[in-house]
C-alpha cells in the first residue's frame, strides 16, 4: 500500500539533445506531481521508475516544475530507454541527503576556515543551496566571484545563500533540458 505522501504519475523518458551521445535521459514531472513537492526548488526523493528503485534531486525546471536526470544504470535497471512512457513512484526524503561539493567549492572553503566553520554548520538543505548558487553561474568569471562571495558571506556568518532565485521562476536560470528531435 503506498505511504499518503507518494506521488505517483506516467513520464516520457526523453535524451537530451544536448551533450550529443550522452548516456542519460531525463523526463520532466506533470504538473499536477510538482506541485504535490514541498518547494519549487531542488527536492531530493526516493521513489521507482519502473520498479527499479531510486534515490535522486530533481531540478527546478524554471516554470515551477521539476525535471530528473535519469543515469544509464538506472535507465538499464529499469530496462528502458529513450521513447518509453514509464510509472514513477516518488517521496520526498525526511532528511536532505549531503550534496556533491565541487572540487573549486572544496578548495575554497578549506582554504578560508571561518568560511568552513559556518558550512560545517549549516543543514544539507543550506549547502545544496550555496552550492547550487556557485555552480549556476554560466561563465567561469561569474563562478570565480561567486566562489569568492560565498567563502566571504560563509566566513561572516551568513548561514544561507540569499537572494538567490531557487525556483529558476524568475531569474529563468533553470530548466529541463531540450530534448533530441529523436526519440527511440
Amino acid at each position: 500500500m503506498a505511504a499518503a505522501s507518494d506521488i505517483r504519475f506516467k513520464a516520457r523518458v526523453l535524451r537530451p539533445a544536448q551533450p550529443a551521445g550522452a548516456d542519460w535521459c531525463f523526463f520532466v514531472l506533470p504538473p499536477a506531481a510538482s506541485k504535490r513537492l514541498p518547494s519549487r526548488s531542488q527536492v531530493s526523493v526516493a521513489g521507482t521508475l519502473a520498479d527499479a528503485p531510486f534515490q535522486a534531486t530533481l531540478e527546478p525546471d524554471g516554470a515551477g516544475g521539476h525535471w530528473m536526470k535519469v543515469a544509464a544504470p538506472l535507465l538499464a535497471a529499469a530496462g528502458v530507454g529513450p521513447g518509453a512512457t514509464v510509472a514513477l513512484q516518488m517521496a520526498p526524503l525526511a532528511e536532505e541527503p549531503e550534496p556533491e561539493v565541487p572540487d573549486d567549492l572544496a578548495r575554497a572553503l578549506a582554504d578560508h576556515p571561518q568560511a568552513r566553520a559556518t558550512w560545517d554548520d549549516i543543514t544539507p538543505r543550506a549547502r545544496r543551496d550555496w552550492v547550487q548558487w556557485v555552480t549556476s553561474g554560466k561563465k567561469a568569471e561569474t563562478r570565480i566571484k561567486r566562489l569568492a562571495v560565498a567563502c566571504d558571506k560563509l566566513a561572516s556568518g551568513q548561514r544561507r545563500a540569499c537572494c538567490f532565485d531557487r525556483s529558476g521562476m524568475y531569474s529563468k536560470e533553470f530548466s529541463a533540458p531540450r530534448p533530441a528531435a529523436d526519440q527511440g
